[in-house]
């Protein structure tokens, strides 16, 4: 049996659309990113963000079907994030599809961002063995998931105040080094040494796999001033301390995690799993506990919609369809 299923992903800045057959195979993947108009703001406006998605989202979507080599009847279900995220955003893509849902009678499936990021690892690497350690980390999310198989999920960790994506945004705003953040500061860091200043590792060495960044944030404020009185500021210097500070936790906490409770494999999702540091911090670490580290390709670890539509199959398998009155959610 051959499933097509078109996802449409617009929680944040940027409008997206996709078909996936049978959940493995992307047969399209267009994004419009909204980068350029934010980065005049230095961060998201909820506001533009959804004028811009009601703009383009009808582009967008004839685009993915024409890309897929499909027709509209071809298309066996529609699936739209509908949380978390920026409430006006998903409002645009969730109308959107029922929309299209009730126009072309085909089912609606609506997915959490969350749930679409971890897919996107299936997408590419159906080889993983579970139980699964999953480190989720994007500009809106920090969480560590322990997944017992690809439906079966188990939050065993959080943020408790600003996410790593967030994090890095504020730092890199204050720093003056642009948006968005986490390619900003890689970029600044590389240039950089790390351990000229002194950055704290902030709950690492707790019992619990939680997560805390606005102490970290903080420290890099009034180190940067301090510095600054001294005549010593160095921003590539800061930048790589606190890129080194924020991806040890990230990594320590995870293989923390990976032990405990013997996981055969640990994935990263979401738009900071971008970040070389992370990737070759975390991918070393696992190779010296015999732990297999899987990570999306770059384009599929920042938002977009095939990663929607693989999330989306297990939920048609299942008839685990939405009625066409289902809302969004900003937070979960």
């Amino acid at each position: 049996m051959t499933v097509n299923i078109l996802g449409i992903e617009t929680s944040c800045d940027e409008t997206a659309a996709a078909v996936v057959q049978n959940g493995r195979h992307i047969l399209s993947n267009v994004v419009n990113s909204q980068i350029d108009i934010h980065r005049l703001f230095g961060g998201v406006v909820p506001e533009v963000a959804s004028r811009k998605h009601v703009e383009n989202i009808g582009l967008v979507v004839e685009q993915a079907i024409k890309d897929s080599g499909l027709s509209y009847a071809d298309l066996d279900a529609v699936a739209v994030t509908n949380r978390p995220g920026l409430i006006g955003a998903l409002l645009v893509g969730l109308s959107f599809a029922k929309a299209f849902a009730f126009t072309l009678d085909k089912p609606l499936i609506t997915v959490n961002h969350l749930y679409g990021h971890i897919y996107a690892n299936l997408l590419e690497h159906p080889q993983l063995e579970f139980p699964v350690v999953c480190l989720v980390v994007s500009g809106g999310h920090t969480s560590l998931l322990l997944m017992h198989s690809e439906s079966e999920y188990e939050l065993i960790g959080e943020t408790l105040d600003d996410a790593a994506g967030e994090a890095f945004d504020k730092v890199a705003r204050f720093l003056g080094l642009g948006y968005p953040g986490g390619p900003a500061v890689q970029k600044a860091a590389a240039a950089g040494q790390p351990g000229r200043f002194s950055l704290p590792r902030v709950f690492l060495h707790r019992d619990d796999f939680d997560f805390s960044f606005s102490g970290l944030k903080t420290a890099v404020m009034n180190e940067w001033r301090k510095a600054q009185q001294q005549g010593e500021a160095n921003v590539y210097d800061m930048a790589a301390e606190f890129q080194n500070a924020l991806v040890e936790v990230l990594v320590g906490k995870t293989m923390q995690a990976a032990e405990k409770y013997n996981a055969r494999s640990v994935i990263m999702a979401g738009g900071v799993a971008a970040n070389s540091l992370l990737r070759e911090l975390m991918t070393r670490r696992g190779q010296e506990l015999g732990k297999p580290v899987y990570y999306p390709s770059l384009p599929l670890c920042t938002d977009n919609a095939a990663m929607i539509a693989a999330a989306a199959y297990p939920l048609y398998l299942q008839g685990q369809f939405a009625p066409l009155n289902v809302n969004a959610q900003a937070s979960l």
